[in-house]
C-alpha cells in the first residue's frame, strides 16, 4: 500500500502543523480529553480540534504563547476558582505554553461537560414525553 493512500484523521493533521514540543502538549491534551470522554467523537469545528458528545463538549487550539481551551461558559463558571490563575474569557481559558497544563483539572472539566450534555438530552426527552 502506498503511504499516500493512508488518510490521517483531521485532529492528527491539525497537531502535525506545530513544532514537536507543541505536538507533545496537544497529544497529551487530546489523550486526557479522550480518557475523560471515551464516548465522544472527534472533529474539526471552528478550525479547532473538537470533541462532541450530545453536542459540542470542548475545543482546543494552539497559539504562539498558549493553548486555548474552550469548554463553554458554564464550565468556566463552574471551575472559576481553579481557573483563576489563568487568563481567560467567558467560555475560554489560556494555558501558557511554558507551564505544564493542569491535566487533572482539564479531565474534571471535560467530565463536567459530559454530564451537562447528558442532562440536556434527558431534559429534552422528558419534555417530549
Amino acid at each position: 500500500m502506498d503511504e499516500k493512500d493512508v488518510s490521517m484523521d483531521p485532529i492528527s493533521e491539525y497537531i502535525l502543523k506545530f513544532p514537536s514540543e507543541i505536538q507533545d502538549i496537544l497529544n497529551a491534551l487530546r489523550k486526557v480529553i479522550r480518557e475523560a470522554a471515551p464516548e465522544a467523537d472527534e472533529k474539526i469545528s471552528y478550525q479547532m480540534p473538537t470533541f462532541v458528545f450530545h453536542g459540542n463538549l470542548v475545543h482546543f487550539a494552539a497559539y504562539k504563547n498558549h493553548i486555548g481551551f474552550y469548554p463553554t461558559p458554564s464550565a468556566i463558571s463552574a471551575f472559576k476558582a481553579e481557573l483563576s490563575e489563568y487568563k481567560g474569557a467567558k467560555g475560554s481559558v489560556q494555558f501558557p505554553i511554558e507551564k505544564p497544563l493542569p491535566y487533572e483539572l482539564i479531565s474534571r472539566i471535560v467530565k463536567f461537560r459530559v454530564d451537562e450534555n447528558i442532562k440536556k438530552v434527558e431534559n429534552k426527552s422528558k419534555k417530549k414525553s
